[in-house]
């Protein structure tokens, strides 16, 4: 068995990527290459982005803190501290409004 802080790992997180250039830092919680399921913590400083790309499989956006839109074409779907947002299987892009960390948990369906 495995126990991680979530909390502890986001805020470790959030403070990398204030200070990193690309204003984004993200940490592997569980899975990789081989598994199905992945789960990646990610952090934002506020108006930074993950640029549009495809959805592999099933994923989900768990806001851990702070503030993001999801943006899929011209849906955007916003989320706060402890909200779910299910990612569409379209193109899509997320955006920090606030400094914030999010769990990405994706099931990859495809290779």
């Amino acid at each position: 068995m495995k126990k991680v802080s979530l909390d502890a790992l986001a805020r470790t997180q959030i403070a990398a990527a204030t200070a990193a250039t690309s204003r984004r830092a993200a940490s592997a919680v569980y899975g990789g290459h081989e598994h199905a399921l992945r789960q990646t913590l990610i952090a934002l400083a506020a108006g930074a982005e993950l640029s549009e790309h495809t959805n592999p499989g099933e994923a989900t956006v768990h806001v851990l803190s702070g503030r993001v839109e999801l943006v899929s074409g011209s849906d955007v779907w916003s989320g706060m501290t402890g909200d779910l947002l299910v990612v569409p299987d379209a193109p899509h892009s997320l955006r920090a409004t606030t400094d914030a960390a999010v769990l990405l948990t994706t099931v990859v369906t495809s290779a």
